[in-house]
């Protein structure tokens, strides 16, 4: 089967979203609240993307039925969803990851209101123009967009990338916050660092496996598969270039 790991235009923009120069600028816990505050819409708008897949490829209607996709692939999809809503916390109690990562900002005081009230009234004019465009395109991906399409921006968007960028972010927070105090956060350093475990390690083959599967030899399908990972990326990449200019 065909494979985008190394086409230029996602390779590219992967090592720039990864590597962004806006990591190493959260110098202070203000400029970390910032950053939580804009990128806890990625981390719910993320299980809008795991929804569509696990509605697609599995059954979850009423009465059941034997999904007509490979029972492998069904696996795969129902193994990240285990993960992803249902994972353990530091204390060994189960926790989605979004629950997870609202208790990290409280941890460190970081707002989440803006996210919360938009969840309930989905009005876009009360979000940043990148927040707006980062959410309105996997929203509408998760609800409209072809399933292939879908695990593209799953898998280059989020697992492919997650690994790599929380490295860094962990990295920098580490160096230039965390230096005296290794107690600092401890919620956002379990996070992150189970992120980079299990979507380094589990999820990132996954959801390529998905996405192989998914788009088969079809030149199409892989041309908008394409697409859809570098559009999530450069939505990423705007994302993180607004808040680097909040900062003070």
């Amino acid at each position: 089967m065909k494979s985008l790991l190394q086409h230029p235009d996602l390779v590219t923009l992967h090592q720039s979203v990864a590597n962004h120069s806006m990591y190493n600028k959260i110098l202070t816990l203000s400029d970390l609240k910032i950053m939580m505050e804009t990128h806890v819409f990625a981390v719910w708008d993320f299980m809008s993307l795991l929804k569509r897949l696990q509605k697609e490829i599995t059954c979850v209607e009423v009465p059941w039925v034997p999904s007509c996709y490979p029972k492998q692939l069904v696996r795969l999809i129902n193994e990240i969803v285990l993960g992803e809503e249902s994972d353990l916390d530091q204390n060994g109690e189960a926790i989605d990851h979004f629950t997870l990562y609202l208790n990290a900002m409280t941890e460190i005081g970081a707002s989440s209101d803006k996210l919360l009230n938009f969840i309930s009234d989905k009005d876009y004019s009360k979000i940043t123009i990148a927040q707006k465009n980062f959410v309105e395109f996997n929203l509408s991906l998760a609800s409209n967009g072809l399933v292939h399409e879908v695990a593209a921006a799953f898998f280059f968007g989020r697992e492919k990338l997650i690994p790599d960028m929380f490295t860094s972010i962990l990295d920098d927070l580490e160096k230039n916050i965390n230096t005296n105090n290794q107690n600092l956060f401890p919620n956002l350093k379990y996070y992150l660092i189970r992120h980079i475990e299990i979507d380094g390690g589990e999820h990132s083959h996954q959801a390529e496996k998905c996405l192989a599967v998914l788009c088969g030899n079809d030149e199409t399908k892989w041309n908008q598969a394409r697409l859809a990972g570098v559009n999530s990326l450069k939505l990423r990449s705007a994302l993180w270039d607004e808040v680097e200019q909040s900062f003070i």
